[in-house]
């Protein structure tokens, strides 16, 4: 094959038996055409895979593994084994005969991105400024894959144990004949993407041609995510700071959409039917008026996906954490898919098909928050807060609560909280859950699920530990026998 071969058509090797037999980045697309300029790089990275997802490489299974979502029997028992498995939180969702979503895509894009970041400096027809901004995307966008990576499979960032966890190989080359690889360690992980989050920095520029592409902003605020997720809050603050502050500079910044005006009458989410909100960005991923940068993943819960998440509704602790004059609570409603009435009263997410999973304005505001907690800061956290909460409801109850306000712990596990009431059942809270466990500054706490069954009667499950961490995947194993896998 010729090492500048690259992917027009995707195709994903199947991963039957024989399958199982071959090295796992044998995933990658074949190919169909020769890149040579630096527009055929560039458009490398418009292919439709890197910002709209059909199976998110694994954020449908962190949908399900969230313990905001709970679980009905009726369509629970229809759902595909690794379904069920993930929402069960068992040991090894997938088997040698299931296609691992986790890995399939995302391994392709690591192809695609190695090439690029590995060739297009020598691409031809192409300006310096060209050929460094193509470079500054796949390197920031690498830099982000592997941040799902390491979250779902290391565990989470501790100072004491980053350097001895095992986490995902760092793979920097497009080379299908190599056939062993071996687990970085957690703190090589990290390292090995504020190396590129840093590259991208570098290259990337203020205002990029769309919101599907990264620009500085976008770069600078998941940086500072990582940073923070690995407790260096004084730099995750400047880069927090930098951040908003190249959106605001950016020829169309991202916005929050303000939900007091945009659900009343003539807005755009207005009217609110059986089927959800009309208009609005879960409908529609190219909206992404409130995107730093766009990724989305088809989180349908009536037309399915991959996982088949029918059965999902909003758990009983999590529905609590909503005042009834939250406006989020319009994208639910108590039905089961298709508008049957669910008579338990249990709301199911209406109107949303599409989850943005790339970095949203509102979760670097919460981010930030958070951050400021951290470094006392407790006012300026609340300013920020209020930024979010004033934009989804009504004044008259979107005040942080003085008992929350006047604590760094207990305006840290509210900050927590408002993030559940954001991103619930779209997979963000699979992360939080990973970071509660080892964080000194919040009470540890017990996470179950709950299936309801057809009788009335309800099934609890009770994550154990290790599983705040995933094993990895079957065909990757397999191919390596020799690697450790988590426990």
């Amino acid at each position: 094959m010729n090492n500048k071969t690259i992917i027009t058509i995707i195709t994903i090797i199947s991963l039957s038996t024989s399958a199982c037999k071959k090295d796992f980045l044998n995933l990658v697309p074949q190919s169909q055409q020769v890149a040579e300029t630096t527009e055929d790089y560039r458009l490398l990275l418009n292919d439709k895979r890197f910002f709209a997802y059909d199976f998110a490489g694994g954020w449908q299974g962190q949908v399900l593994m969230g313990d905001d979502v709970a679980a009905e029997g009726t369509f629970f028992s229809r759902a595909i084994a690794p379904s069920q498995k993930a929402f069960r939180w068992d040991d090894d969702i997938f088997q040698s005969g299931d296609i691992d979503w986790t890995q399939g895509l995302f391994l392709a894009n690591l192809y695609t991105l190695n090439k690029v970041i590995n060739e297009v400096s020598e691409s031809t027809k192409g300006t310096a400024q060209q050929k460094a901004t193509v470079l500054g995307e796949a390197y920031a966008t690498r830099a982000w894959l592997y941040f799902q990576f390491v979250n779902f499979f290391g565990k989470s960032y501790t100072k004491a144990s980053a350097g001895t966890d095992l986490a995902f190989p760092i793979i920097k080359t497009a080379d299908v004949t190599v056939q062993k690889f071996t687990r970085a360690t957690v703190q090589e992980v990290y390292d090995f993407i504020e190396a590129d989050f840093k590259s991208a920095i570098a290259n990337l520029p203020l205002t990029s041609e769309s919101a599907i592409h990264f620009n500085r902003s976008a770069a600078k605020g998941l940086l500072a995510k990582v940073y923070l997720f690995s407790d260096r809050n004084t730099e995750a603050l400047q880069l927090f700071n930098e951040s908003l502050a190249d959106n605001a500079a950016a020829a169309i910044p991202a916005r929050l959409y303000n939900y007091n005006t945009e659900f009343a009458p003539g807005g755009k989410f207005d009217p609110v039917t059986s089927s959800g909100p009309s208009n609005s960005p879960g409908i529609n991923y190219l909206d992404v008026t409130e995107s730093i940068v766009a990724k989305s993943f088809y989180n349908s819960s009536y037309s399915g996906n991959g996982y088949g998440n029918d059965f999902i509704v909003l758990s009983e602790k999590t529905h609590n954490l909503f005042d009834k004059g939250d406006l989020r609570l319009n994208f639910y409603a108590a039905q089961f898919p298709y508008q049957e009435t669910n008579p338990s009263g249990r709301l199911s997410k209406i109107g949303v098909q599409y989850t943005k999973f790339g970095l949203q304005l509102s979760e670097l505001y919460l981010l930030r928050a958070e951050c400021k907690v951290r470094l006392n800061d407790l006012s300026g956290a609340v300013a920020d807060l209020m930024i979010l909460r004033n934009a989804r409801m009504p004044a008259t109850i979107s005040a942080v609560p003085a008992t929350s306000a006047g604590s760094q712990r207990a305006l840290l596990s509210f900050i927590f909280d408002e993030r559940e009431r954001e991103f619930a059942a779209e997979g963000y809270r699979w992360f939080d859950m990973r970071r509660e466990a080892v964080d000194p500054l919040l009470t540890p706490k017990t996470y179950t699920h709950t299936l309801y069954d057809t009788d009335g009667a309800a099934t609890t499950y009770t994550l154990r530990r290790e599983r705040l961490t995933m094993r990895l995947p079957y065909h990757i194993m397999i191919s390596n026998p020799d690697m450790p896998n988590n426990p």
